[in-house]
């Protein structure tokens, strides 16, 4: 996969178009990620107990995921949208942003 965790990116379509945010997990085998402050959810927690400790009840807000289709990687040099392209450069593969070159790994 082309986006990393720790990556910013920004959501491209959907209810949170505009959102820049961080890459918080990457799920490669659903093609998903979840960005820091989008596609908030609010789930209704009961009080459990697990392993000796009592889960607080109440509404809890949690980031859903997002389909990969639905990000843009932002370039850290040039701070813009980017497409992502691979360069095999001394046996390692590195990210490139398509519009200024630069190297997207750190």
């Amino acid at each position: 996969m082309k986006i990393k965790r720790g990556d910013t990116v920004e959501v491209i379509n959907g209810r949170d178009k505009g959102h820049r945010g961080e890459v918080l997990r990457v799920l490669p085998t659903k093609r998903r990620v979840v960005v820091q402050g989008a596609n908030m959810r609010k789930k209704h927690q009961r009080q459990v107990q697990a392993g000796g400790r009592t889960m607080n009840p109440g509404i809890i807000q949690f980031e859903a995921s997002i389909d990969i289709s639905n990000v843009m990687l932002v370039c850290p040099k040039c701070n813009e949208l980017v497409r992502v392209g691979m360069v095999i450069e001394s046996g390692h593969r590195q990210r490139i942003c398509k519009k200024c070159q630069a190297v997207v790994d750190s």
